[in-house]
């Protein structure tokens, strides 16, 4: 499922999706974790850091991270996120 153009106000540059989740987002106090399975490497317009988005079924997102390159986004996916590899896609370009 491809995601908006646009995620939390920031550009999305290149994604991710599973059916089967890539891994859990632990929610506090022993509840349930939310599942991820979208990832998201995002921008915000006049910033140079980006942003991999953790997301849940619908696109929201549940955790993010910054870095200094979507290279870097892309690579450095945490032990939680590797229960399905993802296969990254990049966005759109919607001309501003």
């Amino acid at each position: 499922m491809q995601p908006p153009s646009q995620i939390d106000g920031a550009r999305v540059l290149d994604w991710a999706w599973s059916d089967a989740p890539f891994g859990m987002v632990p929610s506090p106090e022993g509840q349930e974790g939310v599942a991820i399975h979208g990832l998201a490497v995002c921008q915000y317009d006049g910033s140079s850091v980006v942003y991999r988005f953790s997301c849940n079924g619908n696109w929201k997102c549940e955790q993010d991270f910054d870095y200094e390159s979507v290279e870097v986004a892309k690579s450095e996916l945490p032990e939680q996120y590797r229960h399905a590899a993802p296969i990254w896609h990049l966005a759109e370009r919607i001309p501003r």
